[in-house]
């Protein structure tokens, strides 16, 4: 029994380069129903905040931009985790054919890898692309992805997926452009 259990989960980790390649098309079009979604959402918000700066109530309006500047750092992150899959799914007999993870599919796979945990919520698919990378390349490549450690995730996607506090200058910003955009009387702190 403990054999068949060895064998199995030695079997099942196996690399599968179709299963990949379906996971990758599915991830693609899920990131893309995604971004335009938040960008419907974004659209409807930045009109409501519009309201509250014409109703004189920045407080409430700064509260609200927080979330349309976590949403677009969102979509940034999601056009390059697009982009990475896109690429994969272009390079995948090269991906299947070698052993090691060529240098320049390095930076994708890695930041496939270092997202998966931060997007499982959105994108389901995540969890198993980095699975099957990890399969493919070796759990110790995985970690390093996961930790960075390897220092090859994509630096932009790690800067808009990493939850930090908003500097009030980005904010001040976003609420001058959206002011200006909806025509609505707007006077920054700054």
């Amino acid at each position: 029994n403990e054999y068949k259990s060895y064998l199995s989960s030695m079997l099942s980790s196996r690399f599968n380069s179709s299963k990949l390649k379906s996971k990758l098309k599915l991830c693609i079009i899920r990131l893309k129903l995604l971004q335009t979604k938040k960008m419907e959402i974004n659209s409807r918000q930045r009109k409501e905040i519009a309201i509250y700066l014409e109703e004189n109530n920045d407080t409430r309006a700064r509260i609200q931009v927080d979330q349309i500047i976590r949403d677009d750092y969102m979509v940034e992150a999601m056009e390059i985790l697009e982009a990475y899959c896109d690429l994969l799914l272009a390079r995948i007999g090269s991906i299947q054919s070698q052993k090691c993870c060529d240098e320049a599919l390095k930076q994708a796979v890695s930041t496939l890898i270092w997202a998966a945990p931060r997007m499982k919520t959105e994108v389901a698919e995540f969890k198993d692309i980095s699975r099957l990378l990890e399969s493919k390349y070796g759990k110790e490549f995985a970690n390093q992805a996961r930790s960075n450690a390897n220092g090859a995730v994509n630096a932009k996607v790690k800067g808009k997926l990493t939850l930090q506090q908003l500097s009030p200058v980005i904010i001040e910003k976003y609420l001058i452009e959206i002011a200006r955009m909806e025509d609505v009387y707007f006077e920054p702190d700054q």
